[in-house]
């Protein structure tokens, strides 16, 4: 989904000011205070049946797909060796007409990245973890795409018009990655890079990983503390990094990067341009293009929880996000209302 507006690209961002939606309410039943107009509702939970499926545990990364006159909404498992990935189908009218699983038996799903070809990346945590491609509609069997490198993979995100997928890297000293395939659309074959203090992209030279790590094979390599949620929108790949909370913006078009602010772990782009960010508290905040940060939305009664899994429908008029506390406890959201276009 592109934005038809970015972030102005320089500047401080400016807390406060006066939200586009107005105040927050109270909260309703399950936790929400949302501003007028906005309705939300529990969509899973885990360890629950919806559709017929068991809901996972652990909700991490998510990403919407259109699906005809409905939409899929997909979310990662950040289990060990249980971990995958599931799927939620949306009739025309919000409804949930299916419950699917689209990845199995793999380690430590998390925050993850969707393609412009509407597939899912769904990133291992684990050591030598993998990237593995998955069928939204859950149609087509998930493959492992190994040229991408075997690290912690944390999330990663895909830049159309450069034809790269930046990738982050959840260690103390974690890299910055992007993989450049051979052919934009087929992952199965391409060059590593890592993106370097001077500014620079140089070629990983062993992906494999087989006798060294990926982040200590180019010695001038970028160090990060933990590379968490990724999202590329209008000619910029922004991160975090949860070590340090941190919110970074690389400007793919200039090749510069620029720290924004702490507090933030996931964050995902609306059409209007706006960007939304978890806090590390239960919260949302909306970031204007004119670099303006006001709330969006708090969850109350999950204190601990952390939010993740944040994507808008094809549409851009509902977003879903999960809060998840521990490997067990997980609840998966849908906010509905006037978002702008």
């Amino acid at each position: 989904m592109m934005s038809h507006k970015t972030l102005l690209r320089t500047g401080p961002l400016l807390p406060g000011g006066t939200s586009p939606y107005g105040p927050l309410g109270l909260p309703g039943a399950d936790g929400l205070a949302l501003p007028s107009g906005f309705t939300g509702r529990v969509v899973a939970r885990s360890g629950q049946k919806v559709a017929g499926l068991t809901w996972h545990a652990a909700p991490d990364g998510g990403a919407c797909f259109p699906d005809g006159d409905g939409w899929i909404y997909v979310s990662n498992s950040e289990l060990p060796l249980l971990g995958g990935a599931s799927a939620l189908r949306f009739r025309a009218d919000g409804g949930i007409g299916d419950a699917y699983r689209i990845l199995s038996g793999t380690d430590l799903n998390c925050a993850g990245g969707a393609t412009p070809w509407h597939t899912w990346l769904s990133c291992e945590l684990g050591h030598r973890g993998r990237v593995f491609e998955c069928d939204p509609y859950g149609v087509r069997a998930a493959r492992p795409r190994l040229a991408m490198g075997r690290f912690k993979h944390e999330a990663a995100a895909c830049d159309p018009e450069r034809g790269v997928v930046y990738m982050t890297e959840d260690e103390p000293d974690g890299c910055f990655y992007r993989f450049r395939p051979g052919d934009w659309g087929d992952l199965t074959e391409g060059t590593l890079e890592v993106l370097c203090d001077s500014g620079r992209w140089r070629v990983v030279p062993s992906p494999a990983a087989l006798l060294q790590e990926t982040r200590h094979q180019v010695d001038d390599a970028r160090r990060f503390d933990g590379g968490d949620a990724c999202h590329y929108a209008g000619g910029v790949c922004y991160f975090t990094t949860k070590g340090d909370t941190g919110l970074w913006a690389y400007d793919a078009q200039t090749s510069t990067l620029d720290r924004l602010c702490e507090g933030v772990r996931a964050i995902t782009a609306a059409p209007s341009g706006d960007l939304y960010v978890a806090r590390e508290t239960t919260q949302i905040d909306v970031i204007a293009p004119d670099r303006a940060v006001t709330p969006f939305l708090r969850l109350e009664g999950h204190e601990g929880a952390e939010l993740t899994g944040l994507a808008f429908s094809p549409r851009g008029d509902r977003l879903y996000f999960s809060a998840r506390r521990g490997r067990t406890e997980g609840s998966t959201f849908e906010v509905t209302g006037p978002f702008r276009g």
